[in-house]
């Protein structure tokens, strides 16, 4: 059940109603968010859905996810879309939700440049797909890396919520109103160079945990300050928490961030029909662009890099940046071009960076971190 803020300073319950509508609607089909090895819990979960009351033997569609309350809200969204667009799918039992820990989403108090980075928060999902026990995955796809397995594809992107970040704080309504030495909480090595940029003299401490255990953690006073992203705020309904929107101009966010990507295996003809229906183009030409640069990069967690491109009056705009992550040095670059040409725009601008940063700071960023 939703509980109340210890603070209320920053009011609000700390489960949402939209996680708690698509908790209750799916009671029955989703795994509950125990500790049980990922693997074993989608095993359990299959099984169960096999038994259910669809007419089939087992569901039309399995969603896997990670079982985190943004996650669910994202999976939930995207059975609500696969619903209306296929009626089949509104049959009870069609549909089934299979959630489970990823590794990165249970090891919470070390940096993710200390247990693998990115892949932590896929690797499971990647493994029950490719073992038929799911037969799509929904993904936040900044958390996606560049490269995805064998015999899978990610050809669907829903339409893009919000990118910007935002400010949350009781001392202050921007980065700028914090006092000198103010402790911000924050896992983005992107938002740590960004906001030491402005001010070396703040103090960003990782800052792990689902969006409920960090709005928690800043109520108890273990920071000043975090920053998240926009996009999972309003997911979760959960925009009053936040105290400030950052503009892009002043934060530059993550590559793919607020766009949800859905992956399947590459000879399942059934769900490349249903998920390909749901694709929103203009975000997937957008965060194609961006992971390509991202992937000219060799983009990890290790290297604060951002990214965004958006198509406006028919043209795709993008800008790229990657810093050291005590924000004494900053590249950037930025793109207009045809949309047709995304990837290439975004290869082109990776490349140039590289070459802007020279060959030894990638090697010094990661020699720090190790």
């Amino acid at each position: 059940e939703g509980r109340k803020c210890a603070d209320r300073s920053i009011p609000g319950t700390m489960y949402s109603a939209v996680y708690l509508t698509a908790l209750a609607a799916l009671t029955g089909s989703v795994n509950a968010f125990s500790a049980v090895p990922a693997r074993a819990a989608t095993s359990k979960v299959a099984q169960r859905g096999r038994s259910s009351a669809h007419m089939a033997d087992q569901p039309l569609c399995r969603i896997g996810t990670r079982g985190s309350p943004l996650a669910l809200a994202q999976a939930y969204e995207t059975r609500r879309l696969l619903m209306e667009a296929f009626p089949e799918l509104k049959e009870e039992g069609a549909i089934q939700i299979c959630a489970m820990k990823s590794t990165g989403d249970m090891i919470l108090d070390k940096a993710l440049t200390e247990i693998g980075g990115k892949g932590l928060f896929t690797k499971e999902l990647d493994v029950a797909l490719l073992a038929n026990e799911v037969d799509i995955c929904v993904h936040s796809m900044k958390d996606v890396p560049t490269w995805i397995p064998e015999g899978t594809v990610l050809p669907c992107n829903l339409e893009r919520e919000d990118t910007r970040d935002v400010f949350i704080s009781t001392k202050g309504k921007s980065i700028q109103d914090l006092p000198d030495g103010s402790v911000i909480g924050s896992a983005s090595l992107r938002r740590q160079s960004q906001i030491l940029a402005k001010n070396p003299t703040l103090k960003v401490v990782n800052f792990r945990g689902n969006v409920q255990t960090r709005l928690r953690k800043l109520n108890e006073g273990v920071v000043d300050a975090t920053l998240l992203a926009l996009a999972g705020l309003k997911r979760m309904d959960m925009t009053e928490h936040l105290t400030s929107i950052i503009e892009m101009d002043e934060m530059l966010p993550a590559v793919a961030q607020g766009a949800i990507g859905i992956q399947c295996r590459e000879d399942d003809e059934r769900s490349l029909k249903y998920i390909t229906a749901l694709c929103h183009q203009p975000t997937k030409i957008a965060v194609d662009c961006e992971r390509a640069f991202l992937a000219a990069l060799d983009g990890n967690c290790k290297t604060p890099i951002a990214g965004q491109a958006k198509i406006e009056d028919g043209k795709l705009h993008f800008r790229g940046l990657v810093a050291r992550p005590d924000g004494s040095e900053m590249f950037e670059t930025s793109r207009v071009g045809d949309p047709k040409d995304a990837v290439q725009m975004g290869k082109d601008a990776g490349e140039e960076l590289k070459a802007k940063c020279g060959p030894g700071f990638f090697m010094e960023l990661e020699k720090a971190s190790s």
